[in-house]
């Protein structure tokens, strides 16, 4: 439903919400797309052709691939170690390496090994038709001298580096070489090169480092060989001046200190247990008859047999004393001979006394001696351990010389040997062969790209056109941006309307286009146009019911936006239904209406009867097919300050005579950027109807204007928007769009 125009606070509010940048939804980018349409299909169009050019002149590019890896495994059947010291295989040396493969020296070994300065493609500006226009527009430039082998040699290495591809696989040992050749063998056998290159590089490299730590560590050897032959002599010379003997590994005192601390503590065993025996000895002696424990442990057979034989007797004597009485002669005799058994038996044991002090004298005097010969051994030893200290540090040296002059004796091996088998970690793990498939231009990715690229920047031009596009082409922005009704979107005219007119009716000129838009609702009442107008009147009658509308003023913000044609049309459209209607020129800077409908603007008019020079009735004309009563503005061409008239109370008087005549007062007034005359007339018009031209009026204009006329802006019916391409309008609202009125509207006989 129509709404009632927003008052001039809310129109500023919105005003200033319309000036922050509003958010873009999915919905708005879509109204983009459906927009710009032409234009991105246009674009995307250009960016595929040009695609397809470049595919068409473009030179197909082969490329080849060898694979290499940098093996961390040493080679033990030529070499134990390097002579340089083994560095560990880690990401930053692999890193290296690639780095080395793409220096200078391996692309210059391959151009050399290759010949590649004889070969066009190295010393040509390139293929294709790029190629070809850079070598004419190069040779025609140049001065006609034949290039040098330097500058032939630099063009090739630039091609190459160009050409080439070298990369680590991941977080791997192994290292890929491309090489990409409108020829696919010679990609192959240029890639195969550059990892052979690399190869021979890095065993030069070897073999060099080897040679010169060969030749240093011959010069080496020999200072070594003197030293270590220097000190040896010395700690020979040292020892002899010392009187310093090595046996076994150890020196002489030192041995002969063990050996007589051994045979010390030997002795003193010894002696301890000769003294031992001696002093159970004296307590056996001492005892009448043995123990048989003790004579057991003397193991003296002597002595055993008696003390038997002396049990025997005793035990006899015994029973012979209890039988027969103690004073027997048998038990007499059994005591003699028992006593003379005592008797063997201590000198027996007498006999063993003194030879267990003979063996404890000899073991005392034994150990004695070899206590005087350790004295002697170890003030020998202190005084040759002085002597020592100083042979030690002379043996240091000496080994130090010596384990030396063997480790540089080996490394010298070790080189030598390496000079015959240099060995690189560097091996080729995936040679190239000739591709069968072109690696470049890829036509599906190109034109992939290119459709990708052009919907990009079609988007992007299209988003810059709507940035740009400061005008008027939706009901939605006026809204948004004025804060107003769009009453009316009305179309621009064209077709057999326009043909010429015919004689006898109000303002119709043979072959006058003019004349016929300003009857255009009349010659075509069931064209979109039309009905367009005849919202523009429900729309006045809808707003009668709040206030009354029975003067409306028609104006614009720029001359020629169509704001006569459609005052002409409203008015001949609301007279045509009946409605007594005056259509008054108020436009006194430039009356054209006056000039298109009366032929002529030398006519008494509007100006005439303000000045009261003129009667009202007198200077209107009717039209006789609609009964539209038109006042001119009469003649306006020595005025210069219209607006004083437009002011003044006559004016005033006039319009409200004409209010109490008819049911409807059109005022067609002046644009208001060029002049104030619109301002003037607020307060004697009901509503204001403002025309923009669809399309062209620029927002800030309009918007500038109104916010400068606050009294427009209180009485502003709507916004018409005129001159509309309804083909391009379907694009901005679909159900404005062609399809729509043609589905339609062409069934009921409505024609454009």
């Amino acid at each position: 439903m129509l709404q009632v125009n927003k008052p001039t606070s809310e129109i500023n509010r919105d005003f200033a919400e319309a000036d922050g940048s509003p958010s873009q939804t999915l919905t708005s980018y879509l109204d983009i797309v459906r927009r710009q349409f032409p234009t991105m299909v246009a674009i995307v169009s250009s960016c595929v052709i040009l695609a397809l050019l470049y595919l068409f002149t473009a030179a197909p590019q082969f490329t080849s691939t060898a694979s290499m890896v940098i093996d961390t495994r040493k080679v033990q059947l030529f070499q134990q170690q390097s002579v340089l010291g083994d560095i560990a295989i880690d990401s930053a040396t692999v890193e290296t390496q690639v780095e080395i493969l793409k220096s200078e020296n391996i692309s210059l070994a391959v151009i050399r090994d290759l010949h590649l300065t004889e070969d066009p493609e190295f010393i040509a500006n390139g293929g294709g038709l790029f190629g070809a226009i850079m070598g004419t527009f190069v040779g025609f430039f140049s001065s006609g001298n034949a290039p040098s082998e330097f500058e032939l040699t630099r063009k090739a290495l630039q091609h190459l580096e160009r050409s080439r591809i070298i990369k680590r696989v991941g977080l791997t040992y192994v290292m890929e070489i491309g090489y990409t050749s409108p020829d696919p063998a010679k990609a192959a056998k240029i890639a195969n090169a550059i990892a052979d290159a690399y190869i021979v590089d890095q065993l030069e490299a070897k073999y060099q480092a080897t040679r010169r730590a060969s030749v240093w560590l011959q010069d080496r050897i020999r200072e070594l060989r003197t030293q270590a032959s220097a000190a040896q002599k010395a700690v020979v010379d040292f020892k002899a001046a010392n009187n310093i003997v090595d046996a076994g590994g150890r020196l002489m005192n030192e041995q002969q200190l063990a050996e007589v601390n051994s045979q010390l503590i030997l002795a003193h065993a010894a002696t301890a247990e000769a003294k031992a025996r001696l002093d159970r000895m004296n307590e056996i002696v001492k005892q009448d008859i043995p123990d048989a424990n003790i004579t057991d442990a003397l193991k003296n057979d002597t002595i055993v047999k008696l003390r038997g034989q002396y049990v025997d007797m005793a035990s006899k004597e015994s029973i012979w004393s209890t039988k027969y009485g103690r004073d027997h002669l048998a038990a007499v005799n059994l005591r003699t001979q028992m006593a003379e058994i005592r008797k063997n038996i201590q000198d027996e044991l007498r006999r063993i006394q003194e030879s267990y002090k003979s063996d404890y004298d000899i073991a005392m005097t034994r150990e004695e001696a070899i206590k005087s010969s350790l004295a002697n051994v170890v003030s020998e030893s202190q005084l040759t351990n002085q002597a020592q200290v100083q042979l030690r540090e002379l043996e240091s040296n000496a080994q130090s010389y010596q384990a030396m002059y063997d480790n540089f004796l080996q490394r010298y091996m070790e080189s030598v040997q390496q000079q015959s088998f240099p060995i690189t970690e560097a091996r080729v793990i995936s040679a190239a062969t000739t591709p069968l498939i072109k690696s470049s231009p890829k036509s599906l990715m190109i034109l992939a790209a290119a459709l990708l690229g052009g919907l990009m920047l079609s988007l992007g031009i299209a988003i810059a056109r709507e940035l740009i596009d400061k005008v008027f082409r939706t009901t939605v922005q006026v809204e948004e941006q004025l804060g107003a009704n769009c009453l009316a979107i009305l179309p621009t005219l064209r077709g057999p309307g326009l043909g010429p007119t015919l004689p006898g009716k109000l303002g119709r000129r043979k072959n006058n286009p003019q004349s016929d838009l300003l009857r255009y609702v009349v010659d075509n009442p069931l064209s979109r146009f039309s009905e367009a107008v005849r919202s523009l009147k429900v729309a006045v009658d809808l707003n009668s019911i709040v206030r009354e509308n029975r003067v409306l003023a028609v104006t614009s913000t720029l001359p020629n936006e169509g704001k006569s044609t459609l005052s002409t049309n409203l008015a001949q459209l609301i007279a045509h239904g009946g409605a007594r209607v005056i259509l008054v020129d108020a436009d006194l800077r430039n009356p054209s209406l006056s000039r298109a409908l009366l032929m002529t603007d030398t006519q008494r008019g509007l100006v005439d009867v303000v000045a009261q020079q003129a009667q009202l009735q007198d200077v209107i004309t009717v039209d006789p097919q609609t009964q539209l009563a038109i006042l001119p503005a009469g003649t306006t061409s020595k005025l210069l300050h219209t607006n004083e008239i437009l002011a003044s109370k006559q004016m005033r008087d006039l319009v409200a005579l004409l209010r109490s005549k008819y049911d409807y007062v059109v005022l067609d007034m002046p644009p208001m950027a060029p002049v104030v005359d619109v301002r003037v007339t607020s307060p004697f018009v009901d509503s204001y109807v403002f025309v923009v031209e669809w399309g062209k009026t620029k927002i800030d204009v309009v918007r500038h204007n109104l916010r400068n006329a606050p009294e427009i802006q209180d009485k502003l019916l709507g916004i018409v928007l005129n001159k509309a391409d309804t083909r391009l309008l379907s694009r901005y609202e679909s159900y404005h769009g062609r399809y729509y009125y043609q589905k339609y509207y062409a069934r009921y006989g409505y024609v454009e």
